[in-house]
């Protein structure tokens, strides 16, 4: 699976469009990357950038962006509403997907050393990248402004983290972060009133509502010893909101902003909203993001209803996120595109052709055709995703029997790992053929000098490894989806023990055809070594898989002669 980090950079020109658009350009053209969305502001002279893409190259994307905007934009000449103190003010990234925040915190590192180094801009560190606590908090950074900015980078105490002690009075000074992803999230209520809206996100925002004396809305201010008034918090940490009316809809709405998801997730923001609305007399209707959302957001609010429904989680990603839509009513003031909010789809290439979006009828003509690929070892993930399906089917069928209501749980747990298994799967059987492809571009390689043959000869030897290396994988998760059909057929269903059985039959298969692609495709590898290694591993599995297959399919026979 792909790692993806969002990047939200804010230039100060919110005018001249000229200027935004060939700061953009910049990030469009670095490859892996892509532009989400580019908001200008008047008043606040002020655009906000958002992109996304591997971490590689969205740090590529942005110092290109930066280089940029320090050669466009001048600082000497800026005004604007919104506290600002460079060229490129603030450049936070983000994790999205299968990216922990300390590795986000090490390529912020990276960025922000190449800004100060090969840029000459003095750059602090914010939110999670921050070197020292008082840079934590952006504003402390930004304190001073750009007017400012020359007189603090002399302080000891504010010396930038990476760059120049002096001042770029061009530039200005950049703040390069690491912080968790924000989702703006509206809830809908079935009123029109915009005090009753903001009773209850004052009942759930984090800050809370302010405390008074006797009456809660007439009472007088209480106030602490600084004579600051006294909040009695919400019930949901790391997030803030506010009730509004929407003219458009006709209703209002509860608008929050989610700022870490793992605190307090969308489905939890929710769920506790209709809480919150239901005690004072309101419903919540519906609800819409704003932006775009990451697929793991989806998912855990697809399994969240399903398991209040005590209902097996172990099912597809897109009937997930099919439960999720409906649970929350994504869908109630307009259509709720997947494709258009989900950042991982957002990032599919449409033009890409994939062998597992193609119709079974599609699969088997291609695989028939004269063209070598898709092959043997595509065959192979493809067998043994349908093996696991089946697997998995039996144990959502398990976990939905009449009268095993109390045995949910513990088929959903072997439904979700069918599941999980199924989609790697999937993946391998594209990644087959791109492996074979690999081979083939590797061959095509000039070879006209001794350093184009030096590289030909390298790209064809790690080529092969890939080419290896894919059906092992292929090998390895087959064999690991027999653990599924044999507990099925041991405790599942019985009704449905012979669709297990020939999920056995499947996985074995797979594990032996994706061996004899990893032993035909070690042909020409120079590394023995690395060959000998995998051969007696997948020597192993493949001893395995066919002394499990004979185990389950026995236990079959047994079953249904009876």
């Amino acid at each position: 699976m792909k790692r993806i980090v969002e990047c939200v950079p804010n230039f100060s020109e919110g005018k001249d469009m000229g200027v935004i658009d060939k700061i953009t350009r910049e990030i469009e053209s670095v490859e892996g990357v892509k532009l989400l969305d580019v908001d200008p502001g008047q008043d606040t002279n002020r655009t906000v950038v958002t992109f996304v893409g591997t971490p590689d190259e969205v740090v590529e994307a942005a110092f290109q962006a930066v280089k940029k905007a320090s050669e466009l934009i001048d600082m000497r000449k800026h005004k604007g509403a919104h506290p600002r103190m460079g060229a490129t003010d603030v450049c936070p990234l983000v994790p999205v997907s299968n990216i922990t925040m300390e590795e986000t915190v090490e390529y912020a590192h990276k960025l922000a050393q190449r800004i100060g180094e090969e840029l000459g801009i003095s750059v602090y560190c914010y939110e999670n990248a921050a070197q020292k606590p008082e840079r934590k908090n952006l504003a402390n950074c930004r304190k001073g402004e750009y007017e400012g900015m020359a007189e603090k980078l002399q302080q000891p105490e504010w010396a930038p983290d990476f760059g120049p002690a002096e001042l770029n009075p061009r530039t200005g000074v950049t703040a390069v972060g690491a912080r968790d992803f924000l989702v703006a999230y509206n809830i809908n209520l079935n009123t029109t009133s915009t005090r009753r809206a903001n009773a209850v996100a004052f009942d759930v925002r984090e800050k809370g509502r302010v405390k008074r004396e006797g009456n809660p809305l007439t009472g007088k201010i209480v106030k602490d010893g600084n004579g600051n008034p006294v909040y009695i918090p919400g019930t949901l940490k790391e997030v803030k909101g506010i009730g509004w009316f929407i003219e458009e809809y006709g209703v209002a709405q509860i608008s929050m902003n989610l700022t870490n998801i793992k605190v307090t997730p969308v489905h939890v923001a929710f769920d506790e909203v209709c809480k919150k609305a239901d005690a004072r007399g309101l419903r919540v209707t519906g609800s819409e993001l704003v932006g775009l959302v990451p697929l793991d957001a989806m998912l855990d609010a697809g399994k969240y209803f399903l398991r209040k429904q005590e209902r097996s989680l172990g099912v597809s990603e897109s009937e997930l996120i099919k439960i999720a839509v409906k649970s929350m009513g994504l869908d109630e003031l307009k259509p709720f595109n997947p494709k258009e909010k989900i950042i991982e789809y957002m990032l599919e290439d449409e033009n890409e052709r994939k062998l597992v979006d193609m119709t079974v009828h599609g699969f088997a003509d291609e695989t028939a055709s004269e063209s070598p690929a898709p092959g043997g070892g595509s065959v192979s993930a493809y067998v043994a995703a349908l093996g696991v399906s089946l697997g998995t089917m039996v144990a959502n069928l398990s976990s939905h029997k009449r009268g095993w209501d109390e045995r949910w749980e513990e088929f959903s747990v072997w439904a979700e790992k069918g599941q999980a298994i199924k989609d790697e799967l999937l993946y391998l059987v594209d990644e087959d053929t791109r492996a074979f492809n690999r081979i083939i571009e590797a061959f095509g390689m000039p070879k006209k000098s001794e350093e184009d043959k030096r590289l030909r000869t390298q790209a064809i030897q790690d080529a092969t490894k890939y080419a290896i290396e894919i059906p092992f994988r292929v090998m390895k998760k087959a064999y690991e989806s027999m653990e599924v059909m044999e507990v099925m057929v041991e405790n599942g269903n019985p009704n449905s023990i012979s669709d297990a059985g020939v999920g056995a039959l499947c996985a074995c298969t797979a594990v032996r055809g994706a061996f004899l692609n990893v032993k035909i495709n070690a042909e020409g590898l120079e590394d023995k070594a690395f060959f000998a290694e995998i051969f007696a591993e997948a020597k192993k599995i493949e001893a395995a898989a066919r002394e499990k297959e004979e185990k389950i399919v026995a236990r079959v026979e047994e079953a249904i002669s009876q």
